[in-house]
C-alpha cells in the first residue's frame, strides 16, 4: 500500500503554508512591480519592473544556496547568524521542517522543508525590493543586482537570525510576528542609507514626479493587501485559531490607517483634499504596523495601531522632509523610510504596549501553559523595552551593512545612472519603453531601432560605465 503523506504531514497545515507563501510572492511579483511603474514616471516603469523581478530571482538563488540556513539553521557565530549550507537536497527538500534552535519552543512542523524555506523566501525576496523605493530612478541596474545578493547574505540573515531562528533577540525575548523589524525597519533604514550614498534623482524628476498610471497603483496595492492575509496569517505556522486572529487583525489596521489618512488629508493639509495615493500611503503603514503584532493584539489593539502608526507617520512624512537632518537632504523617492521604516518601528514598540496575553498563539495541553505574550498595558513593561532594543540593533547592523556594501561596490563603478541616462530613462537603461508614444512617427523609428533596424544605438553621452 502507498501513502501520499509520512506520518509527521498534516496536509491542512501543508496547504495553508504553500498558498500562504504564493501570496506573499504575489505581493512582489507582480504587486510591487506594478505599484512602482505607477508610481514612478513613465520613462522608469521598465526599470522599476526590471528591478523588482530580478530582485526576486536574485533572492531565490542565493537563500536555497546558503542564506536560508544563515537565518534559520544551526549558529555559525553565537547566537548572531546561522551556518551557511544549501537545501537543495532531497533532505533541504522533503524531510520534516525543523529550525534548530526553536526545537521545543515551537509545536513540530506539521510539512516539509520546502515549504518552510519557499516561506521564508518570499519575506526575504520583498524586502530588498521594498528598499528599491528609496532609490528607483538612478541607482545603476548593474550595482542593483550586485547590491541585493549581498545585502540578503549580510543584512537580512542576521536579522532573521536574531529574531525568528532562535538567535539572540528571539531567546531574549523580542517579538516580530512578521517582520515589522526583520523586514520593513530593515528596508526603511537600509533604502535611507542607500538613498544618501547613490545622490538624489534629477531636480526636474523630483519637481514633476507625477504617477505615470494610478489604476496601475490601485492594482499593486490590492495586491499587496490581499497579499498580507498570507504575510501575517501565515506566521504561526500552523492553519490554527492565531492564524485567523492574525489575518483579520491585518485587515482592521489597515483599514483604520487608510481611512486616518485620507481625513488627515481632508481636515488637516494645505490642500483639505483627499488623494488616491495619500490613502495608499496610510494602507501600507496600517500593513505595516500591524506586521509585527498582527497575533499577538486583540482586535481592539490592532484598531488603534493603525490610527496611530498611520497618524505619525503623515506628520512625520509632512515636518522632517522640510525641517529635519539628515531627511531634508536624502532624496527617498517613494518615502520607504517613512512608510516602512518609521511605521515598522512604530508597530515594533507597540507590540511592547498592547501585547494581549489572552491571545493565545500555541495551545498548551496538560501541565504545559499556552504560549501567548504581554504588554506593558497587560503587566509587562520590560517588553517595550526588549522591544526598543531589539530595534536599535537592526538600525544599527543594516546602516552599517548598507554602506559598507555599496562603499565597496563604488571603488569599482558608480552606484547612480550617468545624468544623461537619468534624462532618458528605460530606453537608455534598456532599450524598452512601457507605454507606446502616441506620435506614430516616432514610435515607427523606435520599432526600428529596437527590431527591423537592429538593437538600439545609445548616443554617445550615454555609452558609458
Amino acid at each position: 500500500m502507498l501513502v501520499p503523506y509520512p506520518t509527521w504531514l498534516y496536509s491542512g497545515d501543508n496547504a495553508w503554508q504553500m498558498t500562504a507563501a504564493t501570496l506573499v510572492g504575489l505581493m512582489s511579483i507582480p504587486g510591487l512591480a506594478v505599484l512602482y511603474a505607477g508610481l514612478v514616471q513613465r520613462k522608469w516603469a521598465v526599470n522599476a519592473m526590471m528591478m523588482v523581478f530580478s530582485a526576486f530571482c536574485l533572492t531565490l538563488i542565493v537563500w536555497v544556496l546558503w542564506a536560508f540556513r544563515m537565518g534559520f539553521g544551526t549558529p555559525w557565530i553565537s547566537t548572531f547568524v546561522g551556518w551557511p549550507s544549501d537545501v537543495i537536497g532531497h533532505a533541504g527538500e522533503q524531510a520534516q521542517a525543523n529550525i534548530p534552535l526553536l526545537d521545543g519552543d515551537l509545536p513540530g512542523f506539521r510539512f516539509p522543508e520546502a515549504s518552510l524555506v519557499y516561506f521564508q523566501f518570499v519575506f526575504a525576496a520583498i524586502t530588498p525590493i521594498l528598499l528599491l523605493g528609496s532609490v528607483i530612478g538612478r541607482i545603476k541596474f548593474k550595482v542593483w543586482v550586485i547590491f541585493v545578493p549581498l545585502w540578503i547574505t549580510f543584512a537580512y540573515s542576521v536579522n532573521a537570525f536574531l529574531l525568528w531562528g532562535g538567535g539572540y533577540w528571539g531567546a531574549h525575548g523580542a517579538l516580530d510576528f512578521s517582520g515589522g523589524y526583520v523586514i520593513h525597519l530593515a528596508a526603511g533604514v537600509s533604502g535611507f542609507v542607500a538613498a544618501a550614498m547613490v545622490g538624489p534623482r534629477l531636480a526636474r524628476d523630483r519637481e514633476g514626479g507625477a504617477p505615470s498610471n494610478l489604476p496601475f497603483v490601485a492594482v499593486g496595492a490590492g495586491l499587496l493587501w490581499l497579499g498580507w492575509n498570507g504575510f501575517n496569517g501565515g506566521d504561526p505556522y500552523f492553519a490554527g485559531a492565531d492564524a485567523s486572529a492574525a489575518v483579520i487583525n491585518t485587515n482592521l489596521a489597515t483599514a483604520a490607517a487608510m481611512m486616518t489618512w485620507i481625513f488627515l488629508d481632508m481636515f488637516a493639509s494645505k490642500q483639505k483634499k483627499s488623494s488616491f495615493v495619500g490613502g495608499v500611503n496610510g494602507m501600507i503603514c496600517g500593513l505595516v504596523a500591524i506586521t509585527p503584532a498582527a497575533g499577538y493584539v486583540n482586535g481592539m489593539g490592532a484598531l488603534v495601531m493603525g490610527c496611530v502608526a498611520s497618524g505619525l507617520v503623515w506628520v512625520a512624512m509632512i515636518y522632517l522632509p522640510k525641517h529635519v537632518w539628515p531627511f531634508n537632504k536624502v532624496d527617498d523617492a517613494l518615502g520607504v523610510v517613512y512608510t516602512h521604516g518609521c511605521a515598522g518601528l512604530l508597530g515594533g514598540l507597540m507590540v511592547g504596549l498592547f501585547a494581549d496575553p489572552k491571545m493565545i498563539i500555541y495551545l498548551g495541553l496538560g501541565k504545559t501553559p499556552s504560549i501567548t505574550t504581554a504588554g506593558l498595558f497587560y503587566g509587562h513593561p520590560k517588553q517595550l523595552l526588549i522591544q526598543a532594543e531589539a530595534a536599535l540593533t537592526v538600525i544599527i547592523w543594516d546602516a552599517f551593512v548598507t554602506f559598507v556594501i555599496l562603499k565597496v561596490i563604488s571603488l569599482f563603478t558608480s552606484l547612480r545612472e550617468p545624468d544623461a541616462v537619468l534624462e532618458v530613462g528605460d530606453l537608455a537603461v534598456h532599450g524598452e519603453i512601457a507605454y507606446a508614444p502616441e506620435d506614430d512617427l516616432v514610435t515607427a523609428g523606435i520599432s526600428e531601432g529596437l527590431t527591423g533596424g537592429g538593437p538600439f544605438e545609445e548616443p554617445a553621452e550615454l555609452a558609458q560605465d
